[in-house]
């Protein structure tokens, strides 16, 4: 998204969040400021001069760091191999690793944070990794920290510890931009609130004094009909208890080995019922993808046994899935999902390209399938709504909405979706959430993989929580608890089975 006479203040000492839906500049404008970007036009300045970062170099020296929604970090090295990265303490030429630790420990410990300087940051979990990060940024004498997204991955406990570090920098005098689409957490942390639309800045709100539905319709636009959004998906519509069918999924003690070819699903056990809608909860890494990919034929059952719509999932591939009635809205949709180099109708065409509206007996049918697709784009709000350019010119939420929209359009029977929501904006998820219950409304049974706890807690008749390919727990609607969840994901163990 390009901005438009974007403008924002940052005033030293206090935490300021900006929000905006999908596409309003945001992350733009973040990189601008950390020197991944540079203006066309407009100034920027520090301490009142005037300054131009020809890259996140020049940003860092002048005290700005910057911590990415997909962490920087190499997973082999250590804490402190990684936070010195780039400006190693040397001996005889050599890195010298013993001051590093005593370096990354001393500001560890400076802020508050609890860190092994030796253990390998593959060893750690998101939320440490998270922590990492941020002390890297402080290591290299940050004063002005921003945080794209900082919480899409963490558990509530992750999440409230997190809050507690970000208040503990502004209290010791250092700045913290804050970048979120949760407008509740953002209220709960945030002094103040920056709101982008379209490339612009288009409120600047003191966090005490507005609310959730206010900031929902600053980011969307007074008088759109978006505007009547909460702003948050967990809460935009309740989800009434399902009148669950037919079981459609059945499988016990689930095995499967991960790319690194260590084991990914350790004896998972679910059901799945037509009309219900089956959420996987799980900090990320723990099996949900290796879960989704078992029950859409791409991963190798490798233990275990299940039926999946009346066939054995011992077995299974992707065009069997399809055959049987499988929808599924991956997790990588550039890697199993979309043909970028194609046009947006040959998407929607994708995997019934033989059968009507977009073919005619052995014939591709061109204007049934233009039909189609300019219905689907107009339905979700596809922006540009134009079916024959190609996918690649669309940004990532536009193509995600592309996929979701064929695979509902398709009227599955068993739907597995891997994140479907991620990258679109406010009024997209509410859309994409209702289409969701419609499917299940229909009858389909629906298995969805989320991050966000919110989502989860949202849309979900029943929750199986995975961690270390584990099932922790097994709560259906009644028993959600967002916090019994967050410890779930933890690993820790409890009743509920």
């Amino acid at each position: 998204m390009s901005l438009e006479d974007a403008s924002l203040d940052i005033v030293p000492g206090e935490l300021l969040a900006v929000v905006g839906e999908n596409g309003a500049g945001k992350s733009s404008l973040m990189n601008v400021l950390y020197g991944l970007y540079h203006p066309d036009s407009g100034t920027f300045r520090m301490d009142g001069k005037p300054v131009r970062f020809k890259s996140p170099r020049d940003a860092i020296a002048k005290g700005i760091g910057m911590v990415h929604q997909h962490f920087m970090l190499v997973p082999t090295l250590t804490v402190a191999e990684n936070v010195v990265l780039g400006r190693e303490p040397t001996k005889r030429g050599l890195l010298d690793l013993d001051r590093a630790c005593d370096e990354v420990a001393a500001t560890a410990k400076r802020f508050g944070f609890q860190l092994d300087p030796r253990a390998r940051v593959d060893t750690l979990t998101v939320g440490s990794q998270q922590k990492v990060e941020i002390v890297k940024a402080l290591h290299r004498g940050a004063q002005v920290l921003i945080l794209d997204e900082p919480t899409a991955v963490l558990t509530p406990q992750e999440s409230d510890e997190l809050s507690q570090v970000m208040r503990g920098l502004v209290a010791q005098g250092r700045t913290v931009v804050l970048i979120s689409h949760k407008l509740k957490e953002v209220l709960g942390v945030a002094d103040r609130v920056a709101v982008m639309r379209r490339g612009r800045t288009v409120a600047e709100v003191r966090a005490s004094e507005t609310t959730v539905s206010e900031l929902a319709s600053l980011m969307v636009g007074e008088g759109t009909k978006g505007a009547a959004l909460t702003g948050v998906p967990a809460v935009a519509s309740e989800t009434p208890e399902a009148a669950a069918g037919p079981v459609v999924l059945e499988a016990k003690d689930l095995r499967a080995t991960g790319d690194n070819g260590r084991p990914a699903l350790q004896g998972v056990s679910l059901t799945v019922r037509a009309g219900e809608i089956v959420g996987i909860a799980g900090v990320d890494g723990n099996g949900q993808r290796e879960l989704a990919e078992v029950l859409t034929g791409l991963r190798k059952l490798e233990g275990g046994e299940g039926t999946l719509l009346g066939g054995p999932l011992a077995g299974l591939t992707p065009a069997l899935a399809k055959a049987r009635g499988v929808g599924h809205v991956p997790e990588d949709r550039l890697a199993r999902a979309v043909v970028k180099a194609m046009t947006v109708e040959e998407n929607v065409a994708l995997g019934r390209h033989r059968q009507p509206p977009f073919a005619r007996g052995p014939w591709i049918d061109f204007k049934g399938r233009r039909e189609r697709t300019n219905q689907l784009l107009t339905a979700y709000d596809v922006r540009p709504p134009d079916p024959a350019v190609a996918l690649q010119a669309l940004s990532g939420g536009n193509q995600q909405k592309v996929v979701v929209a064929r695979e509902l359009d398709a009227a599955p029977k068993l739907l597995v979706v891997v994140q479907p929501t991620r990258g679109l904006d406010i009024g997209a998820v509410a859309q994409v959430h209702e289409r969701l219950r419609e499917a299940r409304a229909r009858g389909a049974g629906v298995v969805m993989v989320s991050l966000d706890l919110e989502e989860v807690l949202a849309l979900s008749d029943r929750v199986y929580v995975l961690y270390e390919g584990r099932v922790t727990g097994h709560f259906p609607r009644k028993d959600l608890d967002e916090r019994e969840l967050g410890r779930r994901m933890l690993g820790a163990e409890g009743s509920h089975g």
